[in-house]
C-alpha cells in the first residue's frame, strides 16, 4: 500500500496590517490581523525539498503590506479578493489562494462632544471576519463575526428534555440565556465582486440580533435557526451560515442559608464546562461551497 502526500498548502499567518489613511485631515484606520495562504503542486518541495516553485512566505507577508498601500483596504473582502487574485493570476504555480482576515474596531476618541480626528479607542471584542478563496472557475467570500456576546435576562426557557439516571438538571420556565457567538455567511460565484460587503454585514448582523432578543427561545438551537434564517431572507447572495454559540451558564445563587430571596436576580457565571450549540442553515439551490471552507490559520 503506497503511501503518497495528500492535500497541502503553506503561506504566512498573522501579518499585522493597520493601515492609516491620512489623505485629509481627518484620518481613517483599517486594523487588520491577516494570513495568506497558497495551494498548487507545491509536491517537490514537501517530497525532495525543491523550492523552486515556492513564493517565499516572507514575500506573502511583504505583498500583503503593499497591498495596503496600494489598493483600498475598505471593504476587507475587496481588499482581499484583490490580493487573493494576484497570487493565483499573477504567481504561476498558485492554482489556488486563501486570505483570512480579522478586522479590528477602533472608536474615535471624543473632545467636548466631538469626534477627534485622529485618536481612538479600540472598541469591544467583537471582531468581524472574512476568508476569500479564489479557485478555478469561482470565487467565494466567507463573511463572519467572533466574539459577539450575548445575553437576555427573559424570555428563554429549557424543560420537557430527554432525562436518564445521570440527569440532574432541572427544568425552567425561565432563565439567562447568553453566548459569544460565531457566526459564518459564504457568497460564492463568478461575480463576487461589487457586493457591498459594509451593508452585508452589517445586514446579518442586525437580522441576527434582532432574532435572539424577539424570539422567545425554547433552546438555544431553536434561536440559533431562527438567526440563520433571517439572515439568509435579508440577503439573497448568501448561499449558507454557519453558526457557533457557546452556551455561556448563568446560574442563580441559592440564598436559602442565608434566608434570603433570590428572584433571578444574582447568578453565578460559569464559563466551562459548556453547552457548544452549533448549525449550519442552507439556501437550497445555492452556488457549491467549495474550498470556500478549507481554512488555513483558522482566523476567519
Amino acid at each position: 500500500m503506497a503511501i503518497v502526500l495528500g492535500s497541502n498548502q503553506y503561506g504566512k499567518a498573522e501579518t499585522r496590517v493597520v493601515r492609516i489613511v491620512r489623505d485629509t485631515p481627518r484620518h481613517e484606520i483599517v486594523d487588520l490581523n491577516v494570513t495568506t495562504a497558497l495551494r498548487g503542486d507545491f509536491s517537490a518541495a514537501y517530497l525532495e525539498g525543491d523550492q523552486s516553485s515556492v513564493l517565499p512566505t516572507d514575500t506573502q507577508k511583504n505583498t500583503a503590506f503593499v497591498w495596503a498601500k496600494t489598493h483600498p483596504v475598505d471593504p476587507v473582502e475587496e481588499w482581499g479578493l484583490s490580493l487573493a487574485r494576484h497570487f493565483t493570476d499573477d504567481v504561476e504555480p498558485v492554482e489556488s489562494a486563501r486570505i483570512e482576515i480579522e478586522r479590528f474596531d477602533w472608536t474615535r476618541v471624543t473632545v467636548g462632544g466631538v469626534e477627534h480626528d485622529h485618536s481612538w479607542v479600540r472598541s469591544g471584542q467583537e471582531v468581524r471576519t472574512a476568508a476569500i478563496t479564489v479557485e478555478a472557475g469561482a470565487a467565494h467570500v466567507v463573511q463572519g463575526v467572533k466574539d459577539l456576546v450575548l445575553l437576555k435576562s427573559t424570555g428563554s426557557a429549557f424543560k420537557d428534555f430527554l432525562t436518564d439516571e445521570y440527569t440532574t438538571l432541572a427544568p425552567t420556565d425561565d432563565r439567562v440565556m447568553a453566548t459569544s457567538l460565531v457566526a459564518k455567511w459564504r457568497v460564492s460565484g463568478d461575480d463576487v465582486e461589487g457586493t457591498d460587503w459594509n451593508a452585508m454585514y452589517a445586514g446579518v448582523r442586525q437580522a441576527m440580533l434582532e432574532q435572539f432578543a424577539t424570539v422567545h427561545s425554547l433552546a438555544l438551537q431553536q434561536t440559533l435557526w431562527h438567526m440563520g434564517r433571517a439572515a439568509l431572507e435579508a440577503h439573497p447572495r448568501i448561499a449558507e451560515i454557519r453558526l457557533a454559540a457557546p452556551n455561556k451558564h448563568h446560574f442563580v445563587v441559592d440564598f436559602t442559608p442565608f434566608g434570603v430571596e433570590n428572584s433571578g436576580e444574582v447568578f453565578h457565571a460559569a464559563d466551562r464546562p459548556y453547552g457548544l450549540i452549533e448549525a449550519t442553515v442552507v439556501r437550497e439551490g445555492g452556488p457549491e461551497a467549495g474550498d470556500a471552507w478549507r481554512s488555513s490559520a483558522g482566523l476567519a
